[in-house]
């Protein structure tokens, strides 16, 4: 809640800490899965690095299914969207094997920066085996396997797809023909192996010893004319990478269960090698040359000796338009080895009413920086029996250990002289270190009410304070982002759960929640984003307000089924709208006038570029009756009383304020339904399922976000339909 991918998953006790978003990694395939917990308080003592959610996932099992259990699923949908799935499970008392294979195939892979969808294909195909066995006496093996590949295009804006920018046609550089679509890809390839012993002590005690490897290949691909991936205020390098992340380790445990104790010590090492290699060339004819002060001869056009120009002009592309000679791509190869150890013990007691959850955990990081932490975690909960509810607080230390994605360059780009040139803002010294390990302390204080048997509602409020907060940069103007630090964040929010058990074919659940996701600067760590500078901002995870309600009825047991989703959001922040305010850091350089009166330059507040066309458009901007279209753009400045946003909330002239009051996306509902049946035919052993779900039935055009410094800009997706058959047996 509140931060940048600050969840972990425990699959089978395996820890999985780094980032698990379509655009870093594979997912453990969902037809893998028997289930999955949400851990709910301040996370207990076995789980560190990731702690904001920790979601503890157990795999299907094939030991004890004597008959042979599967099925076989095939969906297609909007978009050209197909799906096929198979999985089957089959086993003895003391043996078992559960497989699973699926795949997808669609041209809508990511949340694309246009409503419309460019350049958006994608595919990703799983593969999952689980193996149990059962020795004679007290011990037993548990293998897990999977491999995952997904090779996805990057979805393209009108500027990327078309290069008519403000309605004005870009040609290449050197050759002078106009550019051609950006074309650039991505591929993933994932595998882990798991294999772990289970030793039965005593009727009372258990130990487990298990090792993993996992490894992700992530590869990016630049269009095959490097000028093509150009795009102004958007992209001005090409790009392109071959990273590797590969984390093997060991975890062992023993469990003692007995009386009101049940405690459970352990450790775990991990080993984590990190493998960047990058080419840098910049596609930017206006880059070098419009560096200010200027630093190219003002006689010869030729970079001078000593100056940003000279260490950037190399690598540039175009020549500066034509201006010195071609430069070449600059090549970045970065490794490092990651090692972590964990110590850990834990005793949850239940003693009438009352439960106690005390644990202790000892963290020892050793990368590019090193931390050691020790850190306590206690968790408390009463239950009122007359009343039905329980009461519960609790509280932990953490180590946050920094994201391993792009973690070499980060830490070390700012010895290297091209990406200290490129990447901070003009005039920025490159000085920052190492990212290096947080802490935070953690408090959770939480209700649970039933009633009777009709109500259950939960909820709690979280304080998370954090000293070196996590956040993320992009390498120059290219899609590839690195983990940043900033001096701390102070994240308070709240979480509420109804949910109504099924009465009369009939359940519904409520999830509700607000955060407020507050960074406190200068930043303190990574390649430099910003200028020096001080005060509070809210990340673009910072909301009010949102709430998801799912209704579902089946009219007789065995019957067909009916589903309701409700999805309303309060919207995230969106740093990187135009505003008035002369006394913020965020709209200061938008602030201007026109004929005297307060007036808006349509610019990026963040990197300070004029907007084009095509993003004012996605933005939904408008000045007086005045709309942009993609290729008509709004005048470069517009009275502050005049200007507004269809999709985005512009706080009103001299009212933004960057911690109280930033821009945000507009509030929105999505609804969906879905229609099916789990047993059309109403068989025993083999059975037929069908079901039809549509996506934002009403079909919205609205935003989740806008040029985000993460993710940029980014859609909901349109009215959506899926129809999906399956055989069960």
């Amino acid at each position: 809640m509140g931060d940048h991918a600050e969840n972990s998953f425990s699959v089978d006790g395996q820890p999985i800490t780094d980032q698990q978003s379509k655009v870093f990694s594979n997912q453990v395939p969902l037809d893998s899965i028997e289930s999955m917990e949400v851990i709910a308080g301040a996370p207990p003592a076995e789980y560190g690095g990731k702690t904001s959610v920790v979601i503890n996932v157990t795999t299907q099992s094939g030991q004890g299914m004597t008959t042979p259990h599967g099925a076989v699923t095939a969906s297609y949908g909007s978009f050209g969207s197909s799906s096929g799935g198979f999985n089957l499970g089959y086993g003895r008392k003391n043996w078992g094997n559960y497989i699973s294979a699926s795949g997808l195939n669609t041209s809508r892979f990511l949340d694309p920066p246009e409503f419309v969808v460019f350049h958006d294909k994608g595919n990703e195909e799983n593969l999952f085996d689980r193996v149990d066995y059962q020795l004679p006496g007290a011990d037993s093996i548990h293998f897990n396997f999977n491999y995952s590949r997904s090779w996805f295009q990057n979805p393209n804006s009108y500027d990327q797809q078309f290069h008519a920018v403000n309605g004005v046609q870009l040609d290449d550089p050197v050759t002078g023909t106009p550019l051609g679509l950006t074309d650039q890809v991505s591929k993933i390839n994932t595998f882990n192996v798991a294999p772990a012993w289970t030793h039965l002590i005593s009727q009372d005690a258990v130990f487990t010893l298990g090792a993993f490897v996992r490894r992700d290949q992530y590869n990016y691909y630049p269009s095959d004319n490097p000028f093509n991936d150009f795009a102004p205020d958007l992209q001005g390098q090409s790009v392109n990478q071959d990273r590797k992340l590969t984390n093997a380790g060991l975890r062992t445990n023993v469990t003692y269960s007995k009386g009101i104790h049940n405690i459970k010590a352990g450790a775990t090492y991990e080993h984590t090698f990190l493998t960047e290699n990058d080419g840098i060339g910049i596609v930017d004819p206006g880059l070098v040359a419009g560096i200010s002060p200027s630093c190219l001869d003002p006689t010869t056009n030729q970079p001078i000796v000593g100056t940003p120009c000279a260490i950037l002009a190399p690598y540039d592309l175009t020549g500066g338009g034509g201006l010195y000679a071609l430069g070449g791509i600059f090549a970045f190869k970065g490794h490092t080895d990651v090692k972590e150890l964990a110590l850990y013990v834990q005793d949850s007691i239940t003693k009438g009413n009352w439960s106690f959850n005390l644990g202790l955990r000892g963290d020892l990081y050793n990368g590019i920086s090193t931390a050691r932490q020790a850190e306590p975690r206690v968790g408390i909960s009463y239950k009122i029996k007359p009343s039905s509810s329980i009461l519960r607080v609790s509280y932990a230390r953490t180590l946050e250990s920094p994201f391993n994605e792009n973690l070499v360059i980060a830490s070390t780009g700012c010895n290297i002289p091209f990406l200290a040139a490129l990447v901070p803002p003009p005039g920025v010294a490159c000085v920052s270190g190492p990212v290096t390990p947080g802490f935070r302390n953690e408090f959770h204080a939480g209700l649970e009410q039933a009633f009777r048997n009709y109500l259950v509602v939960s909820g709690e409020y979280i304080w998370k304070y954090t000293h070196n907060g996590y956040d993320f940069g992009t390498v120059g103007s290219t899609p590839i982002t690195f983990p940043i630090e900033w001096h701390n964040s102070k994240i308070p929010g709240y979480a509420l759960r109804v949910a109504v058990p099924e009465h009369h074919g009939f359940t519904a659940q409520v999830v509700m929640s607000s955060v407020a996701a507050r960074f406190f600067l200068p930043q303190v760590a990574g390649l430099p984003i910003i200028p020096p500078a001080t005060g509070v901002f809210r990340i673009d995870h910072d909301e009010v307000f949102n709430q998801t309600t799912h209704l579902q009825y089946q009219p007789w047991k065995a019957g067909p089924w009916m589903g309701f989703n409700w999805r309303y959001d309060s919207g995230l922040v969106a740093g990187a709208t135009p505003c008035y305010n002369p006394l913020t850091a965020t709209c200061a350089g938008a602030s201007t006038t026109l004929n005297g009166q307060p007036a808006i330059a349509l610019i990026n507040t963040i990197s300070g570029a004029p907007l084009t066309a095509d993003q004012e458009f996605q933005a939904g901007f408008y000045c007086g009756g005045l709309k942009a279209t993609p290729t008509s753009p709004l005048p470069a400045s517009c009275l502050a009383s005049d200007f507004g946003s269809t999709l985005i909330q512009v706080p009103k002239p001299n009212t933004e304020n960057d911690d109280h009051n930033p821009q945000r996306i507009q509030t929105r509902s999505l609804f969906d339904i879905s229609l099916g049946d789990d047993n059309i035919f109403k068989r025993e052993k083999y059975k037929w399922s069908a079901r039809v779900t549509a996506i934002n039935i009403a079909d919205k055009y609205a935003l989740y976000n806008f040029l985000s410094t993460f993710s940029g800009t980014h859609y909901v997706t349109p009215r959506a339909l899926t129809a999906e058959i399956g055989f069960h047996f």
